[in-house]
């Protein structure tokens, strides 16, 4: 009899501890994820900072169009106004866009590209859209990761009871922005 409980107490010790390997595997994954998101917050925190710079110089230059101030000083609040990943997500792909057009506009005014802040100001913004796509897909790689070990059996039967989620949000391009262009009417 004490042979059949210690064996009994064994396998509970086991599956404590699997259990426990289990639950600190997902903590990992989760802060992960949250790292990367961070580092997602982060640079659309500097590509928020660098706009009114890029859009004070460009509006030296180019006064006449004033629609494409409007549509960025207003991707800009939606962003800053945005407060759930998926939100942020929506708001940074705006963003973007409107600044593809920004940048058309900047390429039909040759004196524009002359000056050295606005060349200092556009490889900034450059480089931060460059840092931004890494840490994007930085951060899709851990949502992946996450994702894959949260499905997987039997990882998926004690998601829900240990608290995390089920699933982690992919920060995608919306549909028609990646293929269609910025259209600038001059």
């Amino acid at each position: 009899m004490s042979k059949w409980l210690l064996g009994v107490l064994l396998l509970v010790i086991v599956c404590g501890l699997w259990l426990g390997g289990m639950y600190n595997n997902l903590v990992g994954l989760d802060q992960n994820v949250k790292q990367a998101w961070a580092q997602v917050e982060n640079q659309l925190q500097r590509r928020y900072d660098l706009i009114p710079n890029l859009v004070a110089t460009v509006k030296g230059y180019a006064v006449h169009e004033k629609q494409i101030f409007t549509d960025v000083a207003a991707a800009r609040a939606k962003l800053a106004g945005a407060t759930t990943v998926n939100d942020k997500i929506a708001a940074s792909n705006g963003l973007e866009g409107t600044l593809s057009r920004l940048l058309m506009i900047v390429e039909n005014y040759p004196q524009l590209k002359a000056t050295e802040n606005f060349r200092a100001l556009q490889d900034e913004l450059a480089g931060t859209e460059n840092r931004l796509a890494v840490e994007r897909m930085r951060y899709n790689e851990a949502v992946q990761t996450y994702n894959q070990t949260a499905r997987r059996i039997p990882t998926v039967m004690f998601v829900k009871m240990f608290g995390f989620d089920a699933e982690k949000t992919f920060f995608k391009v919306e549909k028609g922005e990646a293929k269609e262009a910025p259209k600038v009417n001059f």
